[in-house]
């Protein structure tokens, strides 16, 4: 019998490797953080300097926290791991946008069955750059190794922010008016969202992630790791530009495009959304024809290619389209607001209503996509 205990590094736990994945990613994080954020990296807590703020009349906090999801696990099997900190962010600080905050500063989270320090510096330098291309802070995050719990290889990663906004400039359901025009913000591709049915679908046909798509011009790997569109800086820049007639944001996530935008729209309307107004892109296609999906569960499930929609004052929609062309968003009109006394009885059964427990307006999809 040994002398010698049971030791964290015979349990599974390798300290040290964390320390080195903090040395790596430590200048990709700072490049993140202005003047405001205190402590620098490897503090307890961030610390973040809220004077500059004093000028507010009434300050909200917005926050807002979520993952990635099964996306992950396309990441760790294509063992390419710089792209996945750009879904989180969009998941993330996009949900804080919508309501016309600034998101100010995020923490990640990251759960491994091994702490691999190029992995983990890899994934937080991503996260890293997508909060640069936000305007949003990285302050602060934690990775926690959890042997026999994970595979080695295998991770979770999540994360929180933290934004402002003045009490008077909040965007919502309040500013949503019969007549209001739709705008559609074109998606990356499937974001990060439906993974699981992506994944089943993938797996049916029994193709494999380095196959080529001639639609793609690249693999179905590199294809389905496209990283998520983060709109954050430009859905603020557009916001500002046009104060007076943006309305209202919906983050197309979980859900598909109708109940999300539902959740933005005040009760008595009814927001009706043209399939023929754009195209949608292959990577949808391809999920509909592998897997036999029915149209109802793609568009219950994915973005179908809109990421992103601003509900705007009709008199302002050219302008604000204008606006996203010159920012480099591909964005075009969806559709309108109208009452829902206006729609017809047979129209009403096709009525899709909010989620996530909101109950407000609801949204119709005519037509058929091109």
């Amino acid at each position: 019998m040994t002398s010698e205990g049971l030791t964290y590094a015979a349990a599974g736990v390798d300290t040290e490797a964390g320390d080195k994945a903090v040395e790596l990613m430590k200048d990709a994080v700072r490049r993140t953080q202005g003047p405001e954020v205190l402590g620098g990296v490897g503090g307890f807590a961030g610390l973040y300097d809220m004077s500059a703020f004093r000028t507010y009349r009434k300050p909200l906090l917005a926050t807002s926290t979520d993952g990635v999801g099964t996306k992950v696990a396309i990441a760790q099997a294509l063992d390419k791991h710089d792209t996945i900190g750009f879904d989180l962010v969009g998941m993330v600080v996009d949900d804080i946008v919508v309501v016309g905050a600034k998101p100010l500063f995020m923490t990640d989270y990251i759960a491994t069955g091994k702490v691999v320090p190029e992995r983990v510096a890899d994934i937080v330098r991503g996260i890293a750059q997508a909060c640069e291309a936000a305007g949003t802070a990285l302050v602060g995050g934690e990775t926690a190794e959890h042997p026999g719990l994970l595979a080695p290889d295998e991770y979770d990663v999540a994360g929180a922010a933290t934004g402002i906004v003045e009490a008077d400039d909040v965007l919502g359901p309040d500013r949503v008016r019969e007549g209001d025009v739709l705008i559609a913000l074109a998606s990356s591709g499937l974001h990060s969202n439906g993974y699981s049915l992506v994944r089943a679908v993938v797996k049916h046909a029994g193709w494999e992630l380095d196959r080529h798509v001639e639609e793609f011009g690249r693999t179905l790997g590199e294809e389905l790791l496209e990283p998520t569109r983060v709109y954050a800086s430009d859905v603020l820049a557009l916001a500002a530009d046009h104060a007076a007639s943006v309305h209202a944001f919906t983050h197309v996530t979980g859900g598909g495009l109708a109940a999300n935008l539902a959740r933005v729209l005040p009760a008595g309307t009814v927001a009706t959304v043209d399939r023929a107004s754009w195209e949608v892109p292959p990577v949808f296609r391809m999920v509909r024809e592998l897997g036999g999906v029915p149209r109802r569960d793609l568009e219950n499930t994915l973005n179908l290619g809109v990421g992103m929609v601003a509900v705007v004052d009709a008199a302002g929609a050219d302008a604000a389209l204008r606006r996203l062309a010159e920012l480099g968003v591909p964005a075009w009109e969806l559709g309108r607001i109208e009452a829902l006394d206006d729609v017809s009885a047979s129209a009403s059964e096709e009525l899709v209503g909010g989620t996530k427990g909101v109950r407000g307006g609801a949204v119709r999809l005519v037509n058929d996509y091109q």
